[in-house]
C-alpha cells in the first residue's frame, strides 16, 4: 500500500467495458512528510475520493479483484480515504 494525494481526474468516454462506472483519478504518491515520491499514476476509485484527499492505494495483481465476479484491467485502486495520520516526532 502507499499514501497518495488526489491531484486530478481522468475522463475516458471510450474504455474497456468492465471499467464503466469506475471513477479514474490521478494521484501523487507522498511520503510521511507529505513530500511527493515517485511519479503520478492513474488509479480506479469506487469509494468517492476527490481532489486534495489523501488516500490509501494498493497496486499490483490484487487491485484487479475489487469486484468478486471478474478481474478488471487495472493495476492500482483507492482502498481508503485517510481521515488523519500520526507520524512519530510530530
Amino acid at each position: 500500500m502507499m499514501i497518495a494525494r488526489v491531484i486530478g481526474n481522468v475522463w475516458a468516454t471510450r474504455k474497456e467495458e468492465n471499467l464503466n462506472g469506475l471513477k479514474l483519478l490521478i494521484v501523487q504518491p507522498i511520503d510521511s512528510n507529505n513530500q511527493p515520491i515517485r511519479h503520478e499514476l492513474v488509479v480506479a476509485d469506487r469509494i468517492g475520493a476527490g481532489i486534495d484527499d489523501e488516500v490509501l492505494v494498493t497496486s499490483g495483481g490484487s487491485a484487479r479483484y475489487i469486484f468478486d465476479s471478474t478481474p478488471l484491467p487495472i493495476d492500482a485502486v483507492v482502498i481508503g480515504i485517510i481521515d488523519s495520520k500520526e507520524v512519530r516526532g510530530e
